[in-house]
């Protein structure tokens, strides 16, 4: 279902599957003349340069194949950093004014290797129409899993990024025997769910890969400026055991939480936030220091029972940027 602007807020509430970030990539194509689609991955927003011109032609910020003159499509097989189930698309044509698609055709598969010409490519979008220098939002209900992605563009034409939100899904069949794995990581299927405010940054960037690489790469609130304090609740990849936690403030130096205090419920419910949930304390409340890493092992006050889902509360607002939740996970619970 086609889904206007003001109605879209998945880029909030869901990881983007295909960002670069995550490992998405483009496979192959069948042209690029005026520009790569590597660059539909890209987790910048795109930029339009005036005077920028190559040997080819006008320099684009996107994916854009040469004008077609005979019948037929331009496509893109893609790979998605995070296998998982695909929710909402943004197919953003941002600067492409005179020169986007008419329509697209959004194609997957799930398979363990890059798709050869025996995948079985499933249908989600089919013929869609696109508008030019728009972003063109889509909402899915399909409840599979999927890993590769065939883009089909009518009949040519550019498409500046492709953004694929949805709930990451973890193949869990190679864990070792008791190996200790980040549960609330969004590479193993972990998704924030709800928070208090996310005025500066969204944030599921609490949970993403790596070391933040700026303020912005972080969750921050803004400024409370009325009692109480901001929160936000993670959804764990499976139910587990929590051994060890990190609250990381990289970056974050005038903004840092004064403290914070981590929370666990094992729950079956959907809606958080409009439930009253036993929540356990996990960590008690506990000084935080600018732009440092914090690790919590033998504060954990509960290493035995099983935890659904975390709440990370901080006094009274600010920043954090990465939280890891390590622990053994119950696949049973899968």
């Amino acid at each position: 279902m086609q889904i206007t602007d003001t109605n879209f807020t998945w880029p909030l509430t869901h990881v983007d599957l295909l960002s670069e970030r995550y490992g998405g990539q483009a496979l192959s194509c069948n042209d690029e003349f005026f520009a790569e689609a590597s660059n539909l991955v890209k987790r910048s927003e795109p930029v339009f340069i005036e005077d920028k011109y190559t040997d080819r032609g006008k320099w684009m910020d996107g994916w854009e194949t040469r004008r077609r003159r005979t019948a037929g499509y331009d496509w893109c097989i893609l790979r998605l950093g995070l296998s998982g189930v695909i929710r909402a698309v943004d197919v953003n044509t941002t600067f492409f004014r005179g020169n986007a698609p008419e329509k697209i055709t959004l194609e997957v598969c799930n398979s363990k290797t890059d798709p050869d010409a025996n995948a079985d490519w499933q249908i989600l979008l089919d013929q869609v129409p696109v508008n030019p220098h728009s972003h063109n939002y889509f909402e899915l209900s399909d409840p599979r899993t999927w890993t590769h992605l065939r883009l089909k563009i009518y009949p040519d034409g550019g498409v500046a990024r492709l953004r694929i939100y949805g709930e990451p899904k973890a193949d869990w069949s190679d864990l070792l025997p008791g190996e200790l794995v980040d549960l609330a990581a969004s590479s193993n299927g972990g998704r924030a769910l709800a928070c208090s405010d996310m005025f500066f940054s969204p944030m599921n960037n609490l949970i993403a890969p790596g070391r933040g690489v700026n303020m912005g790469d972080g969750w921050e609130t803004k400024r409370r400026r009325e009692p109480g304090h901001d929160w936000v609740i993670v959804k764990l990849a499976c139910a587990g055991h929590i051994q060890r936690v990190l609250i990381d403030t990289c970056h974050f130096k005038g903004n840092f939480p004064e403290s914070f205090m981590l929370e666990g419920v094992n729950t079956q419910s959907e809606d958080l936030t409009a439930v009253e949930l036993d929540w356990q304390p996990l960590i008690p409340r506990t000084t935080l220091l600018a732009h440092t890493e914090h690790v919590f092992q033998k504060e954990i006050l509960d290493n035995k029972s099983l935890f659904t889902h975390v709440r990370l509360n901080i006094y009274p607002d600010g920043g954090v940027s990465r939280m890891r939740v390590w622990g053994f996970p119950h696949l049973e619970s899968l």
